[in-house]
C-alpha cells in the first residue's frame, strides 16, 4: 500500500495493536509492584528490578529501530520485527505468571520480567514509525489522538480486569487484601492468559493486514554511530528528547511507585501488609487515571494540528504537573482521586501532543527513510526514566525514611523544567499542516 494522506484501515490497526501494547505494560504496571512485594519490602530493591524495563528500553529499541530502517525484504521493514517481537511478548506473559506459581526465587521472578521487557522493546519502535511511515504530516496530531485514545484503553481494559478479579477473589475467600486473595484462586492467571491472546493477536493482525509503504530510496545509507552522532548535533531533536525524558520520569515516579504512595497517605507507612491492602484502590486509580487520558488525548491531537506543538505540548504538560505540586499536601483517598484524575488530562493531551513530533521533523529535515532509527531513540528517552526512575525514586524514598509522597513535588518540578526545551525549539512550528 503507497502511502496515503489519512487511511482509517492502518490507523486503526495500529491502533489495534497500541492498544494489546499497553494490556501488556498494564500488566507490568498493575500486578508486577505488589507480586514483587511479596518477595522483598525494600523500595530500592523493588525499584530496580522494575527498572530493568528501562534499562533493556534504552539499547533495545535504538538498535532494533535502526536495523529495521535498513531491512529490505518482501514483508517490510517493519512488520517482520512486529510479528516476532508480538509473539515472544505473548509467551513473557505466561512465564511471568508461571514463574510466580512456582515459588521460584527472587532473582527467577526477575529474568521472567527481564525477558518479557526484552521481548516488549523488540518492536517498540517499529510500531511507533509505522505512524509517521503510513500517515503524512499535517494529519498525524488526528492519527496520534486515535492512537493514543486506544493504547490507553488498553490500560484502563487491564486494570479493570484486575480489579474485577480482585474484588471477586475477596469475595470468594475472605481475604481482605486484594492481591493476596487473587493469588489464592485460579483468577490470577486470567490475566497473564488474557494479554498473551491480545499480544500475539495483534501482533499477527498488523503483519497479516497493514501493508508497508514502499521504503524511501537512501542516496547513502547512514551508519550507527552516525546516526546517534546527528541526533546529537541537531539542537531539536536534542531538546525534545531530553524533554520527553524529564516528563517520563515523573510519570514513572507516580506508575512505578503508586501503590507505596497509597500506603504512605493512607496508613502512614508502605510495609507489605500496607501496600496489599491497597491494591485494589491502585488499580482503581489507575483506570480512573487512564480514563481521565482518554478524555485528553483526541482534544491534543487536534490542538497539535490545528493550534500549534508548542501550544499542545506546554498545556498538557502543565495540567500534568500542577496536581504533582499539591500532591504533597495531600492527605485523603478524595483528594487522590481528584488530583491524578485532573493529571490523566493533561498527560493525555502531552501524549497525543508528543507522539508525532519526530516524525514531523523527519519530514522537515527530509529524513523520512529513518523513522525506526529516529523513534528508536525516541522510545529510549522513555526507557531511561524507567531506569533513573526505579533507582533514584527508590532511594530517594528510602532516604527519605519510606515518605514516598516525596515522589510528587520532585516528578512536577521535572516537567515544568522541560517546558522551556519545548518552547525553544526552532522548527517545531515549521510545515505545520
Amino acid at each position: 500500500m503507497e502511502r496515503k494522506g489519512f487511511s482509517w484501515g492502518v490507523v486503526l490497526g495500529l491502533a489495534l495493536l497500541g492498544f494489546s501494547r499497553s494490556v501488556g505494560w498494564a500488566l507490568n504496571k498493575g500486578l508486577s509492584f505488589p507480586l514483587l512485594s511479596s518477595y522483598t519490602g525494600s523500595a530500592f530493591v523493588k525499584g530496580t528490578i522494575l527498572a530493568v524495563e528501562g534499562l533493556i528500553g534504552l539499547f533495545i529499541p535504538v538498535l532494533f529501530g535502526y536495523y529495521s530502517d535498513t531491512l529490505r525484504s518482501g514483508h517490510g521493514r517493519r512488520r517482520p520485527f512486529i510479528m516476532v517481537g508480538g509473539i515472544m511478548a505473548g509467551i513473557a506473559a505466561l512465564l511471568i505468571y508461571t514463574a510466580y506459581v512456582m515459588n521460584v526465587p527472587l532473582w527467577g521472578f526477575a529474568l521472567a520480567l527481564g525477558f518479557f521487557y526484552f521481548a516488549m522493546h523488540t518492536y517498540t519502535a517499529q510500531y511507533r514509525a509505522l505512524m509517521p511511515d503510513t500517515v503524512e504530516s499535517g494529519h498525524r496530531g488526528k492519527a496520534s489522538g486515535v492512537i493514543t485514545l486506544l493504547e490507553w484503553a488498553g490500560n484502563l481494559f487491564l486494570f479493570g480486569l484486575a480489579g474485577f478479579l480482585i474484588a471477586r477473589a475477596v469475595a470468594e475467600t475472605g481475604e481482605s487484601e486484594g492481591i493476596k486473595a487473587l493469588a489464592q484462586t485460579p483468577y490470577l492467571k486470567v490475566p497473564f492468559i488474557v494479554t498473551a491472546l491480545f499480544l500475539i493477536g495483534a501482533a499477527l493482525f498488523v503483519y497479516f493486514i497493514v501493508r508497508e509503504p514502499k521504503a524511501p530510496e537512501v542516496e547513502e545509507e547512514e551508519g550507527l554511530w552516525d546516526y546517534l552522532k546527528s541526533i546529537v548535533e541537531n539542537r531539536d531533536f536534542l531538546k525534545f528528547y531530553s524533554a520527553q525524558t524529564l516528563w517520563w520520569m515523573s510519570f514513572e515516579f507516580i506508575a512505578m511507585f503508586l501503590y507505596g504512595i497509597l500506603a504512605y497517605i493512607l496508613h502512614g507507612s508502605a510495609d507489605e501488609e500496607s501496600i496489599k491492602a491497597v491494591t485494589s484502590l491502585g488499580l482503581y486509580l489507575m483506570a480512573l487515571f487512564n480514563v481521565t487520558v482518554l478524555i485528553g488525548a483526541l482534544p491534543g491531537g487536534i490542538i497539535y494540528d490545528r493550534l500549534g506543538r508548542r501550544l499542545s505540548i506546554i498545556l498538557g504538560g502543565v495540567i500534568f504537573a500542577l496536581p504533582q505540586l499539591w500532591g504533597w499536601f495531600i492527605h485523603s483517598q478524595t483528594e487522590i482521586v481528584i488530583a491524578l484524575g485532573i493529571a490523566g488530562i493533561g498527560w493525555g493531551i502531552l501524549m497525543a501532543a508528543s507522539y508525532p513530533v519526530i516524525g514531523d521533523l523527519l519530514t522537515k529535515f527530509e529524513r523520512e527513510a529513518f523513522t525506526g532509527r529516529y523513534y528508536g531513540f525516541f522510545e529510549a528517552t522513555r526507557s531511561l526514566p524507567v531506569l533513573l526512575a526505579g533507582v533514584v525514586g527508590g532511594a530517594i524514598v528510602d532516604l527519605a525514611g519510606g515518605n514516598y509522597k516525596v515522589l510528587f513535588p520532585i516528578g512536577a518540578i521535572m516537567v515544568l523544567l522541560a517546558m522551556p526545551m519545548i518552547w525553544a525549539m526552532k522548527n517545531l512550528e515549521a510545515g505545520r499542516g
